[in-house]
């Protein structure tokens, strides 16, 4: 909009019709006057608040580019760390699974401390009595390990649960609306191995030839991890 131009035109049409003593004629030179001068006006705040935008949009535009150079700065550091944190994974499977051993490696089924059964290894958690954790903070330092709490498939397994543990040890079973389920979603078949749950705050430890025992999740335990076990 060109605000000069429009000022012109509004002085040249202030001076067509000068006051005299025509009172008609007078009245309507103030009301062109002020018509003028009001239109100015307004341009000139609509022309700035142009000029404001047109700089907002610029300085919008500079910063998205910013924004947009700092994503894939991110996205690329991103990438490089999941590489690094893989290729760390990979040595510590390896480390693991197949220490060296006389300038060689022997890969095993399960890590050093764990033990192996069938396809599955386990960490038996003998802590000491401070060191014992509920549930799910048991749950928890399963995970940390790459594993989770013991799931008991087959009556193998539970017979493996219950041998040579003096106290109580946390397995993957808890009260899900009055139902038994395991970590894994699946709901217990063989009621035989123990009563239906009273409340859903009940949780199950594996007791030496007591079979297994409801109790409260809060207690603190000793608790079985168990993962898969490596072919080799």
């Amino acid at each position: 909009m060109n605000v000069n131009k429009l000022a012109g035109h509004c002085c040249l049409s202030s001076t067509v019709l000068l006051p005299d003593k025509n009172e008609e004629d007078r009245r309507r030179w103030y009301q062109q006057v002020a018509w003028c001068f009001g239109t100015l006006f307004v341009s000139v705040v609509l022309v700035k608040d142009f000029t404001v935008t047109e700089s907002m949009v610029a300085n919008l535009t500079e910063i998205n580019q910013k924004l947009e150079s700092e994503r894939r700065n991110l996205t690329e550091q991103i990438q490089n760390l999941e590489i690094r944190q893989n290729v760390s994974h990979a040595q510590w499977a390896i480390d693991a699974y197949c220490p060296k051993e006389n300038n060689g490696r022997t890969c095993k089924s399960c890590q050093e401390g764990w033990l192996p059964s069938q396809s599955s290894c386990y960490a038996i958690n003998n802590a000491e009595s401070l060191q014992r954790k509920t549930w799910e903070d048991a749950r928890k330092d399963c995970r940390a390990k790459v594993s989770d709490l013991v799931v008991v498939s087959d009556e193998i397994e539970k017979v493996m649960s219950e041998i040579s543990w003096t106290r109580g040890y946390w397995i993957g079973l808890k009260a899900e609306d009055n139902k038994w389920k395991w970590i894994d979603g699946s709901e217990l078949t063989n009621h035989s191995w123990i009563p239906q749950p009273e409340n859903d705050n009940q949780c199950v430890i594996s007791l030496e030839k007591q079979g297994w025992k409801s109790v409260q999740c809060n207690e603190n335990q000793q608790w079985i991890c168990e993962k898969e076990a490596l072919s080799v």
